[in-house]
This record gives C-alpha cells, sequence and structure tokens, in this order.
C-alpha cells in the first residue's frame, strides 16, 4: 500500500509478509529509486528530487524482523509546497485552484467522481510521482527474490515510431546490460540515438512520446500461480500489476496478440525432456500456460501511451466557467518509457514475490528456503 502526493510532504510505502532475516539497507531501495529517475526525456522535477528511502519500520540491524517495512520518500519539492499542499484550513486559497482539466489525464474524471472544482485534489495523487513509492516496494521484494535465483530486468523496445529489431528482441544478460548503459534503456546503440532524437524532436514541438518495453522475470520455478480461479492466474496478476501503471494502456505475456495471426502450430511451445527436465525450445508462450509459471523465463511487454500533460497545451473546458479554454500545463517528462520499464519490474516482483510466499511460506527466509529446496528436489525427480 503507499500514499501520498505529488507536492506533499513524502510518499510512504507499507510492505507486509517479508519474511525476518532478509538482509536489507537502504541502500538496496536507492539504487532501484536512481534507476527511476533516470532515462532521456525527463522533466525538471527529477533535477529537483533525487530519492532516498528512510526505512522507518521492519528492519533492524540490516535485516528484516518479520513485521511490516514502512518506507518513506521525502519530496524535496515540498518546501515550495507547503501552503498549497497544507492539511491546515487556514491555508485555503493560498494557491490558485486548477480548472483546466487535462485531456488523457485522471483530471476531468476524477474531478466528478469526487466532487472537485479544483483538479489539483486529483492530480496530485493520479500523478506517476506515486510510482516512487511502488518502486521502493519493488525495491524489497527483488532482494528477497534474489535470495532464491530469481532476476527481474527490462529494456525499451520501442519509443513512438521508432522501434528496435524484431531480430535484437531476444533477451540475453548481454541485452540488459547494454540497457543499463543506455539513456533510453534500448539494448542497440543505433536504435537508442534514433529514439534519443525522436525525443529531442517531440520536446521541440512541446509534444510527448509514449512507446513500448519489456519486462524478463528469469529463475521463476514452475508451480507459481494456479488454474484453479480467475483471480490466481500468475498471468492475470502480473497484467493487473503492470497495466496500473500510470499510463499503461496494452500489456500482453509471450507472444500476447501477435499469437492472434499465427497457426497453433506456429504458437505452441513443444515439450522434451533432457537429463535436467522437461525443455522447450521456443517461449512463445511467455513463461506461463495455464496461468501457471512453467520454468521458462516470464516475458512481458507493455505499451506506454504518450503522457497527457503537454506544454502545446490540448482543448479543454473550464470546470467553473464551462469556458472552452487550453488544458492546464503541469511540470512533465517529454518521454517517461525507460522510467516505466524499471517502475513494471517492481510491480513483476512484487507479484512474483507474492506467488512466491503463496507457494513456500515462511516467517523467516531461513524456512521459505528450506521449502524453496525441497520443492525444487521434488522438481527434478518428477
Amino acid at each position: 500500500m503507499t500514499a501520498g502526493e505529488s507536492h506533499g510532504r513524502g510518499l510512504v510505502t507499507i510492505l507486509e509478509g517479508i519474511p525476518s532475516g532478509l538482509s536489507l539497507s537502504s541502500e538496496d531501495v536507492d539504487l532501484e529509486l536512481k534507476r527511476r529517475q533516470q532515462g532521456y526525456g525527463r522533466g525538471g522535477r527529477m533535477k529537483i528530487e533525487q530519492d532516498r528511502a528512510i526505512i522507518m519500520s521492519g528492519v533492524r540491524w540490516g535485516k528484516t524482523i518479520g513485521s511490516p517495512l514502512s518506507l518513506l520518500i521525502e519530496n524535496r519539492d515540498w518546501e515550495n509546497w507547503q501552503e498549497g499542499m497544507s492539511a491546515d484550513a487556514a491555508q485555503v486559497g493560498s494557491i490558485p485552484e486548477v480548472t483546466r482539466p487535462r485531456p488523457g489525464h485522471a483530471d476531468l474524471a476524477g474531478a466528478m467522481k469526487y466532487n472537485h472544482r479544483d483538479v489539483r485534489n486529483i492530480l496530485e495523487r493520479s500523478s506517476a510521482r506515486e510510482t516512487a513509492a511502488r518502486v521502493a516496494a519493488g525495491a524489497v521484494t527483488k532482494k528477497f527474490l534474489s535470495e532464491f535465483g530469481i532476476s527481474v530486468r527490462s529494456y525499451v523496445i520501442r519509443i513512438g515510431s521508432v522501434a528496435l529489431p524484431e531480430s535484437m528482441e531476444d533477451a540475453n544478460p548481454e541485452s540488459f546490460q547494454r540497457a543499463e548503459a543506455s539513456a533510453v534503456r534500448c539494448p542497440d546503440d543505433s536504435t537508442s540515438l534514433k529514439m534519443i532524437k525522436l525525443i529531442d524532436l517531440a520536446r521541440q514541438k512541446g509534444d510527448t512520446l509514449g512507446g513500448i518495453f519489456k519486462v524478463v522475470v528469469s529463475g521463476a520455478p514452475a508451480g507459481l500461480g494456479s488454474h484453479i480461479q480467475w483471480d490466481k492466474r500468475l498471468n492475470a496478476r502480473l497484467m493487473m500489476a503492470v497495466s496500473s501503471i500510470q499510463a499503461i494502456k496494452g500489456v500482453e505475456i509471450g507472444l500476447g496478440f501477435r499469437a492472434a495471426g499465427r497457426f497453433g502450430s506456429e504458437v505452441m511451445d513443444e515439450i522434451a525432456c533432457s537429463a535436467d527436465g522437461f525443455i522447450r525450445d521456443t517461449n512463445n508462450a511467455g513463461g506461463i500456460e495455464g496461468g501457471i509459471s512453467n520454468g521458462m523465463p516470464i516475458i512481458i511487454r507493455a505499451a506506454m501511451k504518450p503522457i497527457p500533460t503537454l506544454k502545446k497545451p490540448l482543448r479543454s473546458v473550464d470546470l467553473v466557467t464551462r469556458e472552452a479554454i487550453e488544458a492546464a500545463y503541469e511540470r512533465s517528462d517529454t518521454c517517461a518509457v525507460p522510467a516505466a520499464s524499471t517502475i513494471a519490474e517492481a510491480m513483476a516482483a512484487l507479484c512474483i514475490a507474492d506467488a512466491m510466499l503463496e507457494k513456500f511460506g515462511g516467517d523467516c527466509i531461513e524456512e521459505t528456503k528450506r521449502n524453496f529446496s525441497a520443492y525444487k528436489e521434488y522438481l527434478g525427480q518428477f
């Protein structure tokens, strides 16, 4: 669970269920927060905020103790918004109301739902600034998953009209290393440069860009999730988690929509057997069959729409006067696809950690590891 507004005092994350005995420091969280803030196309807010996590509970002397973790990320910009975002009724009217909703944002729908004429009451929470709190929680679950040899990584495969060649989409360790070194988190230098040029063009026009990224979960065992109920299917849980990220409009597992245009013989991953157990030469299913992980890498692709806050505002209507007017402008990014890919890593890590704890339980990390090891031994004999 997260709480906090974009320009409020800070963001809070509460994460319950992590077993005791997991080594964890604020530096583990800060590393992921830094990755979220990077990426070519980010706006001025990233120059103001240098996110750091304060672990307020759940960790003692470098290890989790089994109680809920609470993490605080202070907003450095709060000093400029103390009156405008104050909880004190005496500060009413200290800053102008925002009455010009932005097309494509939560502004108008949220204002109607919660009966607000000042759209700031909506945009402050619906802002993607909230994802810093999610990334903090994701950092903890990434550390948990690493104890079992599970990694969650990502890279960008499209920004606007510029796409990574399909022949270069296959994930490998080098792809992730190159993505980390790229300003747009794309593993190919040539494609990265084209993406940067397109972002520059969009910025000059006062416009924004979306794109597509890929998340890969490696090392997850077969057997996470279940087919027995709709809400237990691992693919459904992952797709909901990733699609909950602001501006994400499409999520697919494996081939996804591309499978709809092929014959079944071209889509299914044929099964063989080796000394190491069951194997597949292809992974069109994206590591999940029947809502259950099958031991192959879990592949998620997600599409992000262009950010709805444009420097060249779109047409809108004033909520008070009903007059046609240009939409309000809030400080924003030109392109946040690279950042969204790291946020999606966090959401995927939360889902996989949840599924791992459902299956293997454990109040302390040693117990979880024992259960996991026994299951891996069972799989090896199946």
